[in-house]
């Protein structure tokens, strides 16, 4: 893998900031969190001239949380993000210190690839990266308000976004596309028992409270308030391991990024995590304190998935709560308890952290607090992560009312690639729920909304025995190379490779054909009836749960030996071909369906079609894209979705009539086939 360099170009372009304003840039991206680095280097990736403004240089890429990345449904987006060319996959292999497949016992196709990561390794790789991007330039700064103008009357929306202003800084700068991923810093207050300082994150400023302002005033943006929090860092010394439950992990680490075979960190040099948990004394403390927790009080909801320890004890009275402690660096002297979030006083922090046993002399380094910040409604946005009143406005991340650098980093990645083809006169692009977790994400932010801050599991996908984390590069890498513009060459050909040895190895085991009773003499310790005699294939054989692809390729050598590369793979594919291909006509048909476009001028209110006012006016206020975005919407009734299908169904005499609601049934060139 690459060495390091230095930040030392964007110091310099820092140093020069006041000849930005002469310059026009394609994209200006604001914030450096997982979103913003996605999205610019996306960006750049597709060719446009890209600018990333954030507070800090030095904290481009930090993990402001839980030293991790991936995990149930979290590891799908990341394989995702990286067949698309995205950094957090490979950034992910070389700061991981700690790597486990988790679900194992379940099928592959929830398997959640998780690592364990040392913070400084992760940081320095994605500022490498960003540093060694073409058409990508850095900048330190604040930014103070977005400029605003009339909106193109040839284009939907009312305002029209053309670059933003600095703080301290007189002279504006422009660009065609503006991408906002400010993370927990629009608005953002710090909590830490009753006092209360405003930030996003401990020892940083909040962004600027005049972009607030233009969001919500200007723009008229429908705006809420969203809350989470971080545990205290414990000083490792301190932590008495001998009574927490040591966890190894995997004896082969599996990397995260199509591109890689193996992991900087040799398995034999990865560290282990433990796993404590709470006791009833947790319990009375949390009680005790709560007079003395002003965060907790609050009415902005927070991550019900990731809740504080207040709130585990609060919702989940009388129980026992797992503690994970771990690592956060390979010579880091902390640990991270995850599980422990909490807003308390610090002194009541430490006193609750030494009621848990591995914890009962335990120091902390820096205390827990809670954060609370704007994000906009997110039904207020396409497909594409544009805001639909304001052309050349994109949004990504937790202002979108995610939690999670997953969901941030999928999203700025395809809030990059959409603000990059709209700043160089391509049409958009989105991805089908049908076709990935990415997709899945999207359409669920911005058909249903955000009550609470949304997570990825994999039981939000429809079609998760196709959209597995081991066929992510075959699934998104070509798309993402022919279609889109943001897969290089080298990964493309990769995708390409890994496509036709998957076919021919396929192809050679379904020529493969004996007997059952040939099948259990060839290979006699296979667990198959004695009462079976059909002819079998070599791929329907390899979906027995006793048999792989070695095995195989240990008696049929010269057909099978050529694919052992891709053995795991070949296995996956087979053990999940039989469901794929009913899961395949279930895609087809509804994508006849779901992408028939809505036209976005729809008078939902006063269509002659037999809709309740209830739907109608969710229709109206939200504004689904198509008519799958639609059929997902809280409160549209499937007898609701079948009138409108009725009704905008180009057959017949009706066609030349309808005509005018329907758009996208055939795409502009470069543009994905399965638009949502």
């Amino acid at each position: 893998m690459k060495k390091f360099t230095s930040l030392r170009h964007a110091s310099l372009v820092c140093r020069q900031s006041s000849h930005l304003a002469t310059k026009h840039y394609d994209v200006i991206v604001v914030g450096g969190g997982h979103a913003g680095t996605e999205a610019a280097a996306a960006s750049a990736r597709l060719g446009a001239e890209t600018l990333l403004v954030t507070q800090k240089l030095s904290t481009i890429g930090a993990l402001s949380c839980n030293p991790s990345l991936g995990g149930v449904g979290k590891g799908h987006l990341v394989k995702e993000v990286d067949a698309l060319d995205g950094l957090c996959g490979r950034a992910g292999d070389w700061a991981g210190i700690h790597f486990s497949i988790l679900n194992r016992r379940k099928g592959p196709a929830v398997w959640g690839p998780r690592a364990q990561l040392d913070r400084q390794y992760y940081k320095k790789f994605i500022q490498t990266e960003l540093s060694n991007t073409p058409n990508l330039s850095l900048v330190e700064g604040s930014v103070e308000e977005l400029l605003v103008t009339e909106a193109d009357p040839e284009k939907p929306g009312h305002h029209r976004v053309t670059g933003i202003q600095l703080a301290n800084s007189l002279n504006p700068i422009s660009a065609s596309s503006v991408i906002l991923t400010t993370g927990t810093f629009l608005s953002g207050s710090l909590f830490v028992g009753r006092t209360t300082s405003p930030g996003g994150r401990i020892g940083d400023a909040p962004s600027a409270s005049g972009l607030s302002h233009t969001l919500k005033e200007i723009l008229g943006l429908k705006l809420g308030r969203l809350r989470t929090g971080t545990p205290p860092r414990i000083i490792k010394d301190s932590v008495d391991f001998s009574q927490a439950k040591r966890h190894a992990p995997d004896s082969q680490p599996t990397p995260f990024s199509f591109l890689n075979s193996e992991t900087r960190c040799k398995p034999e040099e990865q560290l282990p995590c433990h796993l404590t948990y709470t006791t009833a004394a947790v319990e009375q403390v949390v009680h005790d304190s709560l007079q003395l927790n002003h965060h907790i009080q609050q009415d902005a909801k927070g991550p019900r998935y990731c809740p504080s320890i207040e709130s585990r004890v609060l919702r989940f009275p009388g129980r026992s709560h797992q503690v994970w402690l771990e690592p956060e660096g390979l010579n880091s002297e902390l640990i991270y308890p995850q599980g422990l979030s909490m807003t308390m006083p610090p002194e009541t922090q430490l006193q609750l952290i030494r009621e848990i046993p591995a914890l009962h002399r335990a120091e902390i380094h820096t205390p827990g607090y809670g954060v609370q910040y704007d994000f906009v409604c997110p039904t207020q946005l396409s497909p594409s992560l544009q805001v639909k009143s304001t052309q050349g406005l994109f949004l990504a991340g937790q202002i979108n009312g995610t939690t999670g650098y997953e969901e941030a980093a999928a999203q700025g990645l395809w809030a990059g690639v959409n603000a990059a083809r709209s700043a160089l006169s391509k049409p958009p692009v989105a991805l089908s729920r049908t076709e990935s977790y990415i997709g899945v994400l999207i359409d669920d932010l911005v058909s249903r909304g955000v009550t609470e801050p949304y997570r990825m599991f994999t039981s939000r996908a429809e079609f998760r025995t196709s959209l597995r984390p081991d066929n992510a590069d075959i699934r998104l890498s070509l798309k993402g190379f022919e279609e889109v513009g943001c897969v290089s060459l080298h990964r493309y050909k990769a995708a390409v490779r890994a496509q036709d040895h998957l076919q021919e190895g396929l192809a050679a085991l379904q020529a493969l054909t004996q007997s059952s009773h040939r099948w259990r003499q060839t290979l006699p310790n296979i667990n198959m009836s004695e009462n079976k005699s059909a002819v079998m294939t070599g791929l329907e054989l390899l979906q027995y749960s006793d048999v792989s692809f070695e095995m195989l390729s240990s008696e049929f050598p010269q057909q099978l030996s050529p694919f052992l590369e891709f053995s795991q793979r070949l296995k996956i594919e087979a053990v999940y071909r039989p469901h794929c291909d009913e899961q395949r006509k279930e895609i087809e048909r509804i994508k006849k369906e779901e992408n028939m476009a809505l036209s976005p001028d729809m008078d939902y209110l006063s269509l002659p079609v037999s809709l309740s006012q209830e739907v109608r006016e969710i229709l109206d206020r939200i504004r689904p894209a198509t008519l799958g975005a639609a059929s997902r919407l809280q409160g549209v009734t499937p007898a609701a979705i079948v009138h409108l299908l009725n009704y905008v169904q180009p057959t017949g005499g009706h066609r030349g009539k309808r005509h005018h609601l329907l758009q996208g049934r055939t795409q502009e060139p470069g543009a994905m086939k399965n638009t949502q």
